[in-house]
């Protein structure tokens, strides 16, 4: 029911019926809608400054896992980090020295990736520094992995390399000698057997009877084949590579072609008595670098230490040589 309000009305002393103009109405449901409005303003900055609404909560809820994403990637490559430093360390100080080859040095590995410019676009990231440092040290750490994985690449040319040249250079005896009974001369000045004059042998000569086969001492090319009617008579020389080639002279027979690819304890030819020979034997020559050298220095691999040094005494006797 509506409410009706009177007032007092003195000069006739009675109570008159109040009438409200409409723009008084109008002008106090402005002035209520104002209020609330105000109101309302005030309760929604209060609720938002105190609470979050939920779009907030779920950007902060990425935020936090964010952070937690960023604290974990650098864990990670902290440990990464350590482990490649090991690698590193093993590679110098071992991997490197077995091989022979000079360490990789330290400003080489922790060379630069690029200008200040390359992080400038992360700079309006939240957690900015951060986030620069991190990518900082997995560029660093990309770089630092790429200059072990060539050195790596490095290292198993150089080991590939390492084992042909253990191949090749030659290290057991060109005839079958284990009793050590066929040294007949040495490497070094030796009686000439025909001019009896003291002359510069440059190999070791090797008693055998004629047919015996003569192996390979290491694994190459043979280079030459020659048959003389004087000096080394029938033989062979093999091109091992890294420097080193080898001579097998007087031969009887060859097993072998020129050019032709040999291994280490294969039979190239058989023992004769060709050329300047005063008997059936192989006279073996060791040639590093276009110069003859003591042949006894390289019988290591098939002989035991205590032979080796007893074949080293039979080379080194001062007598005649077979040619």
């Amino acid at each position: 029911m509506k409410k009706i309000k009177y007032r007092f009305d003195p000069a006739n002393l009675q109570y008159v019926h109040v009438k409200t103009s409409i723009w008084v109405k109008i002008l106090r449901i402005f002035g209520f809608l104002s209020a609330s409005a105000v109101a309302g303003f005030v309760f929604l900055t209060i609720a938002y400054s105190l609470l979050d609404s939920p779009k907030e909560k779920l950007l902060k809820r990425e935020i936090s896992n964010k952070k937690i994403q960023l604290e974990l990637l650098s864990d990670k490559a902290k440990k990464a980090e350590k482990i490649l430093a090991s690698l590193e360390e093993r590679d110098d100080k071992i991997y490197r020295e077995i091989f022979g080859a000079e360490p990789i040095d330290v400003s080489v590995r922790n060379a630069g990736t690029g200008g200040v410019d390359k992080y400038k676009s992360l700079k309006n990231y939240n957690n900015a520094d951060e986030i620069i440092k991190l990518h900082k040290s997995l560029d660093k750490l990309n770089r630092r992995m790429y200059v072990q994985s060539k050195s790596y690449d490095d290292l198993s040319k150089l080991a590939r390399e390492k084992h042909n040249m253990l191949s090749s250079i030659p290290a057991i005896q060109p005839v079958a000698n284990k009793n050590l009974k066929h040294v007949a001369s040495g490497y070094g000045y030796r009686i000439d057997p025909i001019y009896r004059t003291g002359k510069f042998h440059e190999g070791m000569d090797f008693t055998s009877p004629v047919g015996t086969p003569v192996i390979a001492t290491g694994d190459g090319v043979v280079e030459l084949i020659e048959s003389r009617q004087w000096g080394y008579g029938n033989n062979i020389v093999i091109n091992h590579g890294f420097g080193y080639k080898t001579r097998y002279a007087h031969l009887s027979k060859f097993k072998v072609k020129k050019g032709q690819k040999v291994k280490r304890g294969q039979a190239i030819g058989l023992v004769g008595n060709t050329g300047k020979s005063t008997g059936p034997h192989l006279h073996y020559e060791v040639i590093k670098n276009k110069k003859p050298v003591n042949p006894a220095n390289y019988y290591y691999n098939d002989l035991t230490p205590e032979q080796y040094e007893a074949i080293l005494k039979l080379s080194s006797t001062y007598n005649q040589s077979f040619d």
